[in-house]
């Protein structure tokens, strides 16, 4: 059985992180979705409300599951069996970041491996933050996020 994991902060969850969910779904037996969170960063989400989101958002994929994390992702698969890390990346500049994660991830465990998976053209301008200030300002995130997520960002901006 192959189990992988698909570790971020997803504040919020984006259609980019659904797209790479829904084909990790297909390339592996199991895939761990894995909310990370360091409580000493500030968040537009808790935890809990991405934990929540991504639950209702992947409840189709049978082999996909949601956890929440707060430490090293390398611990996480260790304890959970997995070996492979999925990441997505939408250019140059993620996979430079991504690479040098991978290699401390394998520094830390040479078990562990990562694989990118590079995302779909239309979703290469789909950036958390992006998304996040388009929003503060009242721009259109309709086709970046799913609807309960664009609802939860349009209610946090509105309190």
């Amino acid at each position: 059985m192959t189990s992988a994991v698909f570790p971020g902060t997803f504040d919020p969850p984006t259609n980019g992180h659904l797209n790479v969910i829904e084909r990790g779904s297909r390339l592996f037996d199991k895939l761990d979705v894995v909310v990370a969170y360091n409580p000493n960063k500030a968040y537009l989400f808790s935890p809990e409300e991405r934990l929540a989101m991504l639950k209702e958002l992947t409840k189709k994929y049978p082999n996909v599951t949601v956890h929440l994390w707060d430490r090293l992702i390398v611990e996480y698969a260790e304890k959970n069996n997995a070996n492979i890390l999925l990441r997505g990346i939408r250019n140059s500049n993620d996979f430079s970041y991504e690479f040098d994660l991978s290699l401390m991830n394998h520094n830390l465990d040479s078990k562990i491996e990562t694989l990118f998976l590079p995302t779909e053209a239309k979703y290469v301008i789909v950036r958390s933050s992006s998304i996040k200030e388009l929003a503060q300002f009242g721009g259109d995130i309709s086709g970046m996020v799913p609807k309960i997520v664009e609802d939860a960002i349009k209610s946090k901006y509105k309190a």
